[in-house]
């Protein structure tokens, strides 16, 4: 993983705990959601991780298969 501070690997975590809050809420499989989002899935369970920096075209192809709007996705203060 790139070098990222405290602040950086927090939020990168936050975008990965929405996306699986919201994977698990409709009851879909990593390989599911990777597989409608035309990503793969060791990528998805990379991001659900925090491990990666997603891009922000990505976000939208995961909020588009997770069927919410992207700013639903990443609208961290409904935590």
């Amino acid at each position: 993983m790139a070098k990222y501070s405290k602040e950086e690997e927090a939020f990168l975590k936050q975008i990965g705990e929405r996306i699986r809050y919201f994977r698990y809420k409709i009851n879909l499989s990593q390989e599911k959601l990777a597989t409608f989002a035309n990503l793969h899935p060791t990528y998805i369970s990379s991001v659900e991780r925090g491990e990666r920096n997603i891009a922000v075209i990505n976000l939208q192809k995961i909020a588009k298969a997770l069927k919410i709007s992207l700013t639903e996705l990443v609208d961290l203060e409904k935590e």
